[in-house]
């Protein structure tokens, strides 16, 4: 197996999600309550699993191997935005995290509209980013590589993996302590 394989593997969940995502918002259209818990619990999704996780993998793993290879000058243009388009995912989710606070805490009758852009913007946003790398990046790229090479960031993804849900609970229980100093 190529190391991408697990990548593809993880776009199709997120794809799953997005669906979620997109039904919530005809529900939300249609005149109901944002289903606050539901997108809350998206919001640790798309942090946890699909950044932390997958794009933790991309980025940590095998951007870095890749930044070793004598890249074209297209794939180079192609993975700088991929990183950009990491860094707008992220700011993406935070700011539907901070919006959804206020719809859960019922501050303002309009976040909800609020919402709505935001939730659109994701859900329109992710498809064209894993368009990009599962159809135009990702399989060219693979040619940098030896089978050792694909063999050691598969290795290293599995130990990325194992960390990930550590990380989570640790950071949990330390903001927690320190909260409470």
């Amino acid at each position: 197996m190529q190391p991408i394989g697990p990548l593809m593997h993880e776009h199709r969940l997120i794809e799953r999600l997005l669906k979620s995502l997109e039904l919530e918002v005809r529900r939300i259209e249609a005149g109901q309550t944002p289903d606050s818990p539901f997108i809350d619990q998206a919001v640790d999704f798309f942090r946890t699993y699909a950044d932390r996780c997958h794009h933790g993998k991309e980025e940590d793993i095998l951007f870095r191997e890749l930044a070793k290879k004598p890249l074209s000058a297209e794939e180079r243009q192609v993975l700088a935005e991929l990183v950009e388009e990491h860094v707008q995912g992220r700011a993406l989710v935070r700011s539907i995290s901070e919006t959804n606070r206020t719809v859960a805490r019922c501050e303002n009758p309009a976040s909800a509209e609020a919402l709505l852009p935001l939730l659109r913007k994701l859900i329109s946003f992710y498809p064209v980013h894993i368009a990009k790398e599962d159809k135009h990046f990702f399989h060219p790229v693979m040619g940098h590589f030896s089978r050792e090479e694909m063999d050691a960031m598969l290795n290293e993804f599995e130990d990325f993996d194992r960390m990930v849900v550590h990380e989570k609970y640790a950071r949990l229980v330390e903001e927690r302590e320190a909260a409470q100093r």
